[in-house]
């Protein structure tokens, strides 16, 4: 082996490792919420390196990247043999994604992928793209992924190499390695992406998120987070969608709005995780935000917060898509932990982290959405003025509110 080989091979390597090895610490001060934490978790530096290098010096004498990884983001989540999984979405150079599975002892660093990206099967249809894998631990015993596939438009006009059909693939394991799939979730909707499987059954059949927009525009019926059943998960068609989040104007959610991972279930009811997408002059703007569901009638909202609950901050705000934040996994702890999992960016992944109680807490005691200014002020007045006589009945002295 040629020293100059040798030498760059050896700071590849050293260089790896001290990424791999980087402790994560939380970020101070923060809302109250959740708190970020000031490293990313994943990022395209952190795929293996023999994935992308030829390591022969015959084959590859100026040990050049042979297969480059542009980035690596929106990830699904889950605990799995007392250790924290993402199965991340990793984009390469020629734009196609592929999914990889990275592993963390404590879920806020040191993911490391592992040997080999997943071999998802392909349908009679192959898919030309994959990507932003939900998982779901689902009580009939089968971990599920479900995730967007892209197919050329058969329908686009000669030359039109832009126009794509999104379907929600559908696969599932019992060790996270060998996927069977099965066949395309069928809905009355020409598009489907963002689609999340309930973990439980309703009345005995399969529950789904779905994102019906496109079609129900078209009908006037103005799109949102939809809800539909299945009887039969290896052939799962959904006869009918309700909306049951719909898009309101001049929210956060006002261009389109995508359930993110399957719901946690909790004693007071079901808490969601979803994402929303305003436009501004910059283009579109990506946020998230939660609301909760009634235990048993999964599908009526009880409790939805105004606004967003996490948006990019810093350089979070740059990447291949700018301004955006996205999440499609979260894992909830026994001592009631709660891990958020969000690319920034559609570049690379971080994580934050918060606890059942004090989400519980934002969902249901942070005010709605009044949908006008006037309701805004109304809702600082009220805060402004609860404080003023929370410090006059506790006889404090104060200048903060003079």
């Amino acid at each position: 082996m040629h020293q100059q080989f040798k030498n760059r091979l050896i700071q590849l390597n050293q260089d790896q490792h001290a990424l791999l090895s980087k402790k994560n610490k939380k970020i101070l001060n923060g809302n109250g919420v959740f708190d970020r934490y000031e490293n990313t978790v994943l990022t395209a530096a952190h795929t293996p390196i023999n994935w992308r290098y030829d390591l022969n010096e015959t084959t590859n004498p100026f040990l050049m990247e042979r297969f480059g990884i542009n980035a690596v983001f929106n990830a699904g989540a889950i605990k799995w043999k007392d250790n924290y999984l993402l199965v991340a979405r990793v984009e390469g150079g020629d734009r196609k994604s592929f999914f990889a599975i990275a592993e963390s002892a404590n879920g806020i660093d040191n993911f490391i992928f592992w040997e080999f990206p997943i071999t998802m099967p392909e349908t009679d249809v192959p898919d030309t793209n994959i990507y932003d894998m939900r998982l779901v631990d689902h009580e009939d015993g089968w971990i599920y992924g479900l995730f967007c596939t892209e197919r050329k438009d058969p329908t686009a006009a000669p030359g039109n190499h832009s126009s794509a059909i999104a379907q929600c693939g559908i696969a599932r394991t019992k060790d996270l390695v060998q996927w069977e799939r099965l066949p395309d979730l069928k809905t009355p909707s020409a598009q489907q992406r963002n689609v999340v499987l309930h973990p439980e059954l309703v009345d005995g059949k399969y529950a789904f998120y779905t994102r019906p927009q496109d079609s129900f525009i078209e009908a006037g019926e103005g799109g949102g987070i939809g809800f539909g059943l299945a009887t039969d998960i290896t052939n799962a068609v959904v006869e009918k969608e309700i909306v049951i989040d719909p898009r309101v104007y001049h929210t956060i959610a006002e261009m389109k709005n995508g359930m993110g991972p399957a719901p946690i279930k909790i004693t007071d009811g079901w808490l969601h995780l979803a994402h929303g997408v305003r436009n501004t002059a910059a283009g579109l703007r990506y946020t998230l935000y939660m609301f909760m569901t009634d235990l048993n009638e999964i599908t009526r909202i009880t409790h939805k917060p105004a606004g967003y609950f996490l948006a990019p901050e810093e350089q979070e705000r740059i990447g291949d898509v700018s301004n955006v934040v996205f999440s499609n996994g979260w894992i909830a702890d026994e001592d009631g932990t709660v891990f958020i999992y969000y690319a920034s960016s559609d570049s690379r992944m971080h994580v934050a982290t918060s606890t059942i109680n004090q989400l519980l807490d934002y969902v249901k005691n942070t005010p709605a959405d009044g949908f006008r200014s006037a309701e805004s002020v109304n809702i600082i007045n009220t805060i402004s003025n609860n404080n003023k006589l929370g410090l006059k009945n506790n006889h404090q002295s104060s200048t903060l509110f003079k």
